[in-house]
């Protein structure tokens, strides 16, 4: 090997090591099916791999950002803005083959090479995928106009039953009431983010209404702020100490 494949190789262990270090820790929960591992990837995209296989929500932030986890066997996108549907990260991933669950307006813009893949699930509809039972919850802003940033009805929340672990993955939204009634949540990942999504207070108003038994704040990042996690996390606690919060750096770059 000469001196310049060194000195590549040098620099893609080197790249590899600083995300793995950059990277939110995972979590791991007992299921009556086995464990569920959550690997936090960046603003709004976690990984979830559950009886050896692996679901990729949003994927986005390019290839380096699933460095070292493995293929996806499930994509679910919540919505068809580039943090949520991002053509060029789902192009440098092995998709081959992998089923796509997306609302209809995802299907209408994605690429014509994935259409084949795509399993249509819109608001309140169901499906089951890899023995997981999914749920299309609403996402959207309010006051609901035809103008929002997240009309009603374009893209989806996800409750995921995972070996009868309740998992609430919110997409970009406001505190609506679909959010508010859930109920037997385990854990909840909810964004707060303006002028895209909502505040802490109201992301915490809405989950002291559902009660998850774990809330990871996610998709924080706004214009021009980054949101004040430890406020919601104060918030929530102070409304109901038996909420655990679990903050994580989704953003290492910054």
């Amino acid at each position: 090997m000469n001196r310049k494949s060194i000195t590549l190789l040098y620099l893609f262990v080197f790249s590899s090591l600083l995300i793995y270090g950059q990277r939110p820790e995972a979590d791991t929960f007992k299921t009556k099916k086995g464990d569920l591992i959550i690997q936090p990837i960046l603003h709004g995209t976690l990984v979830m791999q559950f009886n050896k296989k692996t679901i990729y929500v949003d994927p986005y932030g390019g290839p380096e950002a699933f460095e070292g986890i493995a293929k996806p066997d499930l994509i679910l996108i919540t919505d068809i803005h580039g943090d949520h549907l991002n053509e060029k990260t789902l192009d440098a991933i092995d998709t081959k083959g992998v089923k796509i669950v997306a609302p209809q307006a995802v299907a209408d813009q994605i690429a014509d090479k994935y259409k084949d893949q795509i399993v249509v699930l819109n608001n309140g509809e169901n499906s089951r995928q890899l023995g997981i039972d999914i749920e299309a919850i609403p996402m959207y802003n309010l006051p609901e106009s035809a103008d929002a940033k997240h009309a009603k009805g374009r893209g989806n929340g996800y409750l995921l039953d995972i070996g009868k672990k309740k998992v609430y993955i919110s997409g970009d939204t406001a505190g609506i009431e679909e959010m508010r009634n859930l109920q037997d949540v385990d854990i909840a990942f909810v964004c707060m983010n303006l002028p895209y999504t909502m505040d802490v207070k109201e992301a915490a108003s809405a989950v002291l209404d559902f009660k998850p038994g774990i809330v990871y704040p996610y998709h924080y990042r706004g214009n021009p702020d980054m949101s004040d996690t430890e406020v919601f996390k104060s918030l929530v606690n102070l409304g109901n100490a038996d909420i655990e919060v679990r903050l994580r750096n989704w953003y290492p770059e910054y």
